[in-house]
């Protein structure tokens, strides 16, 4: 059964979506409502408060500055292109970012695969648990980011893991 709950973050409201089984609860997605081509609470789905609460204890504490590696059970549920790339996001280190090319390396391909590996990164349902907000433009830029990139932006800035401008 598909159970869902939304949470208050400094980043906006999160809708948390999973997986119910008698055994607790398999999160599928981690998201920003209302952002464009994002996922939605959908008929059907039932509002678990309850079954979110330790996903939502590391959320905050996240958010605190207090932790900087999730423990949550989740699905993964990409094509096995997408996963492939999912888990070289997996190996970013909190506080640091690298470049969609190098990013590309550290999943076994090619760096001229970056536009793929870029498209695989839009389609991560588990918007900062799997750090996609921690890739940027080889040029430093702040590029693309499913939830906005004021929030990507505002994600590294909590990680202190921005560049330096230098005007």
């Amino acid at each position: 059964m598909t159970v869902y709950t939304t949470m208050d973050s400094p980043l906006g409201e999160l809708l948390l979506v999973g997986e119910a089984s008698t055994t607790g609860i398999t999160l599928t997605s981690l998201a920003f409502p209302g952002q464009k081509n994002r996922l939605q609470v959908q008929p059907g789905w039932r509002r678990d408060d309850a079954a979110f609460t330790e996903i939502a204890r590391q959320l905050t504490a996240y958010f605190a500055g207090e932790l900087h590696e999730f423990e949550v059970d989740y699905a993964s549920g990409g094509t096995p292109f997408q996963e492939q790339v999912w888990v070289a996001l997996e190996t970013i280190p909190y506080g640091t970012t690298v470049t969609y090319g190098q990013l590309a390396e550290k999943a076994g391909l090619a760096r001229s695969a970056v536009r793929a590996v870029a498209a695989a990164i839009g389609a991560n349902p588990l918007l900062i648990l799997r750090p996609c907000h921690r890739v940027i433009g080889a040029d430093g830029s702040l590029t693309g980011y499913a939830g906005g990139v004021e929030r990507k932006h505002l994600l590294l800035a909590h990680e202190d893991a921005l560049q330096p401008l230098f005007l």
